[in-house]
């Protein structure tokens, strides 16, 4: 994957991470080794839990100091006031349903809720990518230019914001779709979709709330993603 990429992962001590470690490293490989892997001669491929909120990040654009780029970048978080009294602008994560693609990245994913995280990844992407700016008011209300709004829709189109839980070249079946679902609602974690078409609401861990963005050198080997050359709270 060419350049870096800016994910957004759990807070530190949130109990999904041990979960979503486990479902990545261990569980879903057992039970999916021809899908988990990038080819039925290919070890599966582990990853940090995450969703991506942009990629193809040119190291140019942060040069010899990423930590204080990634520092700057103008992220929702807290309240619309500053003060904690206003309307609150947390980045949210919240699963939809599991789901699959025709490419190697997106092989089996929990879709997420696009509201949630469209500011965090709006600017993620003029900053990263497009160079265009963004408008923060004095609400603390981002606002962002013609080509990061274009580029918002086509990407909530094309397939969105979402957590890989495997990466591979084989594909998924329907069958083994179903069953990756109930794996998943098993170990505790809440799929809104399901639990709407079930009729009935039901206990988990269905998403998180603030958390932690990594900026990763995507241009690496997968081995590596997992050291991150700079991270921010949100």
């Amino acid at each position: 994957m060419p350049g870096s990429s800016l994910w957004l992962l759990p807070p530190e001590s949130h109990p999904l991470n041990p979960i979503l470690k486990n479902h990545i490293t261990t569980t879903l490989p057992a039970a999916f080794p021809r899908e988990a892997a990038s080819s039925p001669r290919v070890v599966p491929h582990f990853f940090p839990a995450h969703v991506t909120l942009t990629s193809a990040i040119p190291p140019e654009v942060y040069g010899d100091d990423p930590q204080g780029w990634l520092d700057r970048l103008p992220f929702p978080g807290g309240t619309e006031t500053g003060t904690g009294t206003g309307k609150e602008r947390r980045v949210k994560v919240r699963f939809e349903r599991i789901a699959s693609q025709d490419v190697f990245y997106r092989r089996c994913f929990v879709k997420v809720e696009f509201d949630g995280v469209r500011e965090v990844a709006g600017v993620a992407r003029a900053a990263g990518v497009l160079g265009e700016e963004v408008k923060v008011g004095a609400d603390g209300e981002v606002s962002f230019g013609e080509e990061t709004e274009k580029w918002l829709s086509s990407w909530r189109e094309e397939f969105g914001p979402h957590l890989s839980l495997m990466y591979g070249n084989e594909p998924i079946l329907d069958g083994a779709l179903r069953e990756v679902t109930k794996i998943v609602q098993q170990a505790g974690i809440k799929l809104r979709d399901e639990t709407e078409e079930h009729g009935k609401d039901s206990d988990g861990l269905d998403g998180w709330d603030g958390g932690v963005i990594w900026l990763v050198p995507t241009d690496k080997s997968i081995s590596e993603w997992g050291k991150p050359i700079a991270t921010r709270k949100i």
